[in-house]
């Protein structure tokens, strides 16, 4: 082996900045999580809500009901989830060509995880009555 394909040890200060920025990157994914489930629980609460209290079908004059409102929001809400993991895949990566041996990221698997209770809470929404 040649001393290029060998990686040298990083010093501590630079593994530990390094750790720091990692570190900082997953807790902008927990922000964007925080977020997503935000808008996924409103919206569902909405239309909930909204179901309980309006007799009959639930179908207002207004432009848009209390259904389509929470769709929205749902939406909205899931798709802040996967923009947050398509920016935090893009940030890891760039961060693991200069700190090998990068741990694992842990907080994709909450957004994949709130991303699905999404998707059940929009279906929910959808084909509900």
């Amino acid at each position: 082996m040649t001393s290029a394909t060998i990686a040298a040890p990083l010093e501590t200060g630079t593994m530990l900045a390094y750790e720091r920025t990692r570190v900082a990157y997953e807790r902008t994914m927990m922000a964007w999580i925080r977020t997503g489930t935000s808008l996924i629980t409103f919206g569902f609460a909405v239309y909930k809500f909204f179901e309980l209290e309006l007799p009959g079908n639930g179908i207002s004059a207004s432009l848009i009901g209390p259904r389509g409102f929470g769709a929205i929001l749902i939406g909205t809400g899931m798709l802040s989830l996967v923009m947050g993991m398509a920016e935090h895949r893009r940030d890891l990566a760039l961060l693991a060509v200069q700190y090998p041996g990068m741990p694992k990221s842990m907080s994709v698997w909450a957004a994949r995880l709130m991303a699905a209770f999404g998707a059940l809470a929009l279906a929910a929404v959808a084909f509900r009555g």
